[in-house]
Parts: C-alpha cells; sequence; structure tokens
C-alpha cells in the first residue's frame, strides 16, 4: 500500500472515531432526555388529577358571575 492511500485510511479511521464517540454521547443524552421527559409527564398527569379532584371537592363560590358575563 502506498503512503497517500495509507494516510487517507487513517484520516478516514480517525473521523469514524470521532464520529462514534459523538454518536455515543448523543445517543447517552437521548436517553437522559427521555428519562426527563417521562418523568414531566407522569408529574403532568398527576398534577392535573389533583386539580380535577379540588375542583370536585369545592363547594359552589356564592357571588361567583354567571357563565354569560
Amino acid at each position: 500500500m502506498d503512503k497517500e492511500t495509507e494516510e487517507r485510511f487513517i484520516a478516514l479511521e480517525t473521523k469514524f472515531a470521532f464520529m462514534e464517540d459523538f454518536v455515543s454521547k448523543l445517543q447517552n443524552e437521548v436517553v437522559e432526555q427521555a428519562k426527563t421527559i417521562e418523568a414531566l409527564r407522569t408529574e403532568n398527569r398527576l398534577i392535573s388529577e389533583r386539580l380535577h379532584d379540588i375542583a370536585d371537592s369545592m363547594e359552589e363560590i356564592p357571588n361567583r358571575k354567571p357563565p354569560h358575563y
């Protein structure tokens, strides 16, 4: 193998190694974001359920304006 071809292979291997590292880091970040999104969805659902429970348990407000105002 001549020197030029060997240098090109080395350059490609170097680029591939950097890309492989980047993809690995990106994959880890995506996994962490997916966990965060799932936690936020769960929290949102719990808050929504609690808000509905509170709204259902409230008594009618006596001086409340009618809906047409």
